[in-house]
């Protein structure tokens, strides 16, 4: 998108995301890192949104008495709404989430004047059809960006109620998608199930993510012993949301059968607690909170392993945002998830990490055996993640391609 100089070239945009900062993992970075960047270059910037609460699934406890407000961040006008924050998951659950962002986005809608453009972050389906609605309302372009689909999610995640719960997101997705500019997809995975929900392969564009944490500046060895892990153990990390989807009771066994390794899970979510009840007498399975984002890349880069895992039902399109941090810290990553699917994909495409068969804790353990006796083969691997990310994932690049798909959906750059 062309720099705003002056009156007439200057945009008012809306961002629709009920992920935003202060949330530091998931998708919430990426619509921060585009909402900063269009205010940095001069456009009127808007953000609809929700409270703050992933990946706990809690409420931030500055949020807590909040039910609507403005508020302005880094140059950018952030409209938050309400809505429900289920503890733990369930279709009813979900369904209400969604329900009450896309109720109090409809009886509140943000104060913006004439909108030039809408992009809109989905998941979520509540902000997709808010956004698509705010768009034809102003007149606007839609541009809906595909980070994960979720009626796919919901077919495979096993929870009660999913089979439903996967056909309604499924017509709202539809529904948002055909009512679209443009439609940017994060991998190209997602391609053919768009265009199946009726969208014409020609307004389909990739818009990769890009990694937005620093590369580690600490010596690993100090970090390691600020957390007091033994130099000589291997520390085998998790970081990221603990949820249904990402299966981490393979993580659970692993410890339970190499009392040698050390196990960490570092974050939040709705199964924290199951998996807690699941480890307990295990000492070395560790909880860690989630850590500032100025200590995020060094305790990443202080592992020996880093682990993705899945469900062995989800053959996920998506790619989950934690890789491209992964890949930033330089540390051999092992994917214990389906070939095939997003992260599979990207894991084999970056020349970083192992894949596992999923749910498998031996196998998984191999593999963490097998670069612990290889460190050579573990530093090629993981020397491998911050090339990637120079060549493919750099923030200016990712920023550019958001900005040519909204130019292109505005009928060329300026316009």
């Amino acid at each position: 998108m062309t720099q705003a100089n002056d009156e007439d070239s200057r945009r008012r945009l809306l961002l629709v995301s009920t992920n935003y900062a202060p949330e530091h993992t998931g998708i919430g970075p990426y619509a921060t890192g585009i909402a900063e960047h269009w205010a940095s270059r001069g456009h009127d910037t808007h953000v609809l949104a929700g409270l703050p609460h992933y990946p706990s699934w809690r409420l931030a406890p500055d949020y807590r008495r909040v039910w609507r407000a403005t508020e302005r961040r880094a140059g950018v006008t952030v409209h938050r709404r309400r809505h429900s924050v289920p503890p733990r998951q369930s279709a009813l659950r979900r369904g209400l989430f969604e329900g009450s962002i896309l109720a109090h986005g409809l009886v509140a809608p943000p104060r913006t004047g004439r909108l030039y453009a809408v992009l809109a972050q989905v998941p979520s389906l509540a902000g997709g059809v808010l956004g698509a609605r705010i768009a034809a309302k102003h007149g606007a372009p839609f541009v809906p960006v595909i980070q994960d689909l979720m009626g796919a999610a919901a077919a495979q995640s096993g929870i009660k109620g999913g089979g439903r719960a996967a056909e309604l997101a499924e017509r709202a997705e539809s529904w948002v998608l055909r009512r679209a500019t443009l439609v940017g997809v994060i991998h190209e995975t997602f391609v053919e199930r768009v265009r199946a929900m009726g969208v014409d392969s020609g307004r389909i564009r990739l818009v990769s993510n890009w990694s937005h944490i620093r590369a580690p500046s600490v010596p690993r060895a100090l970090t390691r012993e600020r957390l007091g892990w033994d130099p000589e153990q291997t520390v085998v990390l998790h970081s990221g949301n603990m949820g249904l989807k990402q299966g981490l009771e393979v993580l659970v066994e692993a410890a339970r059968r190499d009392p040698a390794a050390r196990i960490v899970l570092m974050g939040g979510g709705n199964q924290r607690e199951h998996l807690a009840r699941m480890a307990k007498g295990l000492p070395n399975l560790e909880f860690l909170p989630p850590v500032s984002d100025a200590n995020f890349p060094d305790v990443l880069a202080a592992a020996d392993v880093l682990a993705v895992t899945q469900r062995a039902s989800i053959l996920d399109m998506s790619v989950p945002s934690k890789l491209t941090s992964y890949f930033a810290a330089g540390r051999p990553v092992v994917a214990s998830v389906a070939a095939g699917g997003g992260t599979a994909r990207e894991v084999l495409r970056s020349g970083a990490g192992m894949l596992v068969e999923p749910e498998n804790p031996d196998l998984f353990l191999s593999a963490v055996h097998r670069l612990a006796r290889d460190p050579g083969m573990a530093d090629e691997l993981g020397a491998a993640g911050p090339r990637y990310v120079a060549a493919h994932l750099g923030r200016e690049a990712g920023l550019a391609r958001i900005d040519a798909l909204i130019d292109e959906a505005m009928g060329g750059p300026g316009r």
